[in-house]
């Protein structure tokens, strides 16, 4: 017979988000906020058309994802282990998308056709 982690920890017993309009509230805003990152971050790259600016809109777009997936967990559709599996997952997304933009696009880097201002 297998015991639940919350059985075995009763200060966690009964604790979930699902269905907590606070920590629904909280992530809405937080969605909004990201919402509006995001948008930036496409107006920066529709104005640039470089690269790195693609690479941070998706990493923007990926932490816009984050928030989606919250709210689905909040709401009951998205189940609390594929919650941890994709919002992990898309940390590990967006730290190698902001990574590789800086390291594939920084002065000097091979490619690089920039010229200094």
């Amino acid at each position: 017979m297998t015991q639940s982690f919350t059985g075995s920890l009763p200060a966690l017993a009964g604790w979930s988000v699902e269905g907590s309009i606070p920590i629904l509230a909280i992530v809405i805003v937080a969605g909004l906020g990201t919402a509006t990152l995001f948008a930036v971050s496409l107006a920066a790259y529709r104005r640039r058309r470089r690269a790195q600016y693609r690479l941070i809109s998706l990493a923007v777009g990926a932490l816009l994802a984050r928030s989606v997936v919250g709210a689905g967990t909040v709401l009951g559709v998205v189940p609390m282990p594929a919650h941890h599996l994709i919002a992990h997952g898309l940390d590990f997304l967006i730290a190698a998308l902001v990574l590789y933009a800086v390291y594939a696009h920084a002065p000097g880097a091979i490619g690089d056709d920039t010229v200094s201002d």
